[in-house]
């Protein structure tokens, strides 16, 4: 009757080691570290650069608990904050030796103190918050003008595309702000402007002034597309952040909208402020430039000469010089896609690009006219160019798709696309709040909502005991269950720890004991009403189960509605409390009654249990 097969118990085994060993890396804390990431896009962090930082380190005689590749960084761990201090100056002067053009960041963060048999089979320690971490919290406001302006002269540059194509002759377009205005000569073109308006720039609303000779159309973004154009602002300035942070390897940073023009960043564990705001602040565009190929360039490129008039010298990523127009053909707003693939005849990696409608018409012109010559993209970071890549144009291109092969291997091809990808912010932005917490008052945190779950643990361990007696022990010890697992599943999922989760941590306790109580007096009831101790444990498991699962779906559903359409710490705090209540209900019914069919499932003649005092009604 109150048995479990072998199976049962071997699930119920492995759950439990599973637990422990990724609750463990929780328990090591973190240490001071250096990490080193690439400061422009065209840099690689490899093994290459992780021995660098090892002599560096070595030569300074400065021991490193470790220093390992990770993604995109090297990151060197040691014991003091002292020792962390002096690494970062000695690996600063080592691989950034011009200040004013790095190509390395090197910057102050804690990594987990975790051995390295846990990391290898992928036990990791959650990640926490700002507010038990420290780090560092931006407010960002975005120019909105900016980008209505901008917005306003790709508009006023696509109106000028569009009347010379149309061949329509007018007195001049001028932009002021956000307002566009084309002079006519007379009403027929003041029609056909009127038309070309109509058809290809509906954003925009057009009004009439002026009569005769002096007539002018002032076209002005509508309302609705000046929303559109702030969101799209918005969306496109929080992916380009994500794609700058990602070279501080923080984990799990916020990056999230507030407001209609504000954008909030935290990023835990990063201390050094003048480091995160330089990722924050830095620019990056992209130009299509034809390359020089007269005789005086190559001769500028070997240095035997000088540079000639109306053009301009530029490093490829290999570090050859490459002379380029100084006239741009394309910029990287003209860029929609970039991604890496592979030619269809000849299995060569390529790099294939896509073009807004603008792009493509000016993209097909320039390759017909230059059959055979070589075109340069070319990436700006912090007012320095670095050449991408330099095909040679096989034949017209059109359509707006655009394959760049030639020498390339995968990882190149695939670098390549994400640098076209990176473009630069879309509006700019000023930071208006700062707000850095320090590491102490993280620990400080994490201090009291331990203490504060340990200790409710704790509180509900004696009561439980005193009153329940051996069920009692056998609840407590589902209830450390729960939180090993829960912590367990946190680390798995690789989720954010913050206060309000620790709040929901404790809470968790709460609702996991409910469940046990619910069984533990079932039991009770059972044996009130004369059944056998075997019965009653087998009844009161099975009746309560019903009650048990309807309070905890409820609990699950309100905590649903928390986590779909709450933000910042409500969600945290959903997040835990959801995956609390399916420990929960794991520790206290299965892996509570395994421990109670393990102790009396086998005794045939069992006369009593330990669950306190039962009290019968007289007869």
């Amino acid at each position: 009757m109150n048995r479990y097969p072998v199976w049962k118990y071997t699930i119920l085994v492995i759950v439990l080691l599973v637990g422990i060993l990724f609750t463990l890396p929780n328990f090591f804390g973190e240490a001071p570290a250096v990490q080193v990431s690439a400061a422009k896009t065209a840099v690689k962090v490899d093994e290459a650069t992780r021995g660098r930082v090892e002599e560096t380190l070595k030569a300074a005689g400065l021991p490193a608990d470790g220093v390992t590749l990770d993604g995109n960084s090297v990151r060197a761990r040691f014991a003091t904050p002292d020792d962390q201090l002096r690494a970062r100056d000695a690996i600063q002067r080592a691989l950034v030796p011009d200040a004013n053009d790095p190509s390395y960041i090197v910057a102050l963060n804690l990594i987990s103190r975790s051995p390295a048999w846990l990391t290898a089979i992928g036990a990791v320690p959650m990640y926490l918050g700002l507010d038990l971490r420290g780090g560092v919290h931006f407010m960002l406001q975005v120019d909105m003008a900016a980008a209505l302006d901008k917005k306003a002269e790709s508009f006023a540059g696509d109106l000028r595309s569009l009347l010379r194509d149309k061949n329509i002759r007018h007195g001049g377009i001028a932009r002021d702000g956000q307002t566009i205005t084309v002079a006519v000569r007379d009403d027929a073109t003041a029609t056909a402007v009127r038309n070309v308006f109509a058809d290809s720039l509906p954003d925009l609303a057009v009004t009439a002034s002026g009569e005769g000779a002096d007539q002018r159309l002032v076209a002005r973004i509508k309302p609705e597309a000046v929303r559109k154009v702030q969101d799209q602002a918005l969306k496109q300035n929080i992916t380009t952040l994500h794609n700058r942070i990602n070279e501080l390897g923080v984990a799990e940073p916020v990056i999230q909208q507030q407001g209609l023009d504000r954008i909030v960043v935290q990023l835990p564990g990063v201390q050094d402020t003048a480091k995160a705001k330089d990722i924050l602040g830095r620019t990056a565009t992209l130009e299509v430039r034809m390359v020089d190929e007269g005789g005086e360039a190559r001769a500028a490129e070997r240095n035997a000469g000088a540079v000639p008039f109306g053009s301009e010298k530029y490093l490829e990523r290999s570090g050859a010089p490459l002379v380029v127009k100084k006239q741009v053909v394309l910029t990287g707003e003209n860029l929609t896609d970039a991604q890496p693939g592979f030619d269809s005849q000849t299995q060569e990696p390529t790099v294939n690009l896509t073009l807004d409608a603008k792009g493509a018409r000016i993209f097909r012109d320039v390759t017909r006219e230059n059959i055979g010559k070589r075109m340069a993209i070319i990436l700006f970071e912090k007012g320095k160019g670095e050449v991408v890549t330099a095909p040679v144009i096989r034949s017209e291109i059109s359509g707006g798709r655009v394959q760049i092969s030639g020498r390339m291997t995968s990882v190149e091809a695939n670098d390549t696309a994400l640098l076209l990808r990176a473009g630069s912010l879309a509006a700019p932005m000023e930071i208006i709040e700062e707000r850095t917490i320090g590491p102490s008052l993280g620990a400080d945190n994490i201090s009291r909502g331990f203490h504060s779950v340990a200790w409710g643990l704790a509180a509900i361990a004696v009561c439980m005991c005193v009153y329940y007696a051996f069920f009692g022990v056998i609840s407590s010890i589902a209830l450390l269950v729960n939180v090993a697992l829960l912590v367990a599943l946190l680390s798995m999922l690789q989720a954010t720890l913050t206060l309000p989760g620790i709040a929901a941590m404790a809470l968790a306790l709460g609702v996991a004991i409910d469940s046990n109580v619910l069984i533990n007096e079932r039991i009770r009831e059972e044996l009130r009403n004369g059944a056998s101790p075997q019965a009653a444990i087998h009844a009161g498991y099975e009746r309560a189960w019903a009650t048990i699962l309807d309070s905890n779906v409820t609990t699950l559903i309100a905590g649903l509605a928390l986590l779909a359409f709450g933000s910042g710490p409500v969600r945290g705090f959903a997040v835990v409390h959801c995956i609390g209540i399916l420990t929960s209900m794991f520790s206290a019914v299965f892996f509570s009654r395994g421990l109670v069919n393990l102790w009396y499932g086998r005794r045939k003649k069992l006369k009593s249990v330990s669950i306190g005092t039962v009290w019968k009604p007289e007869t």
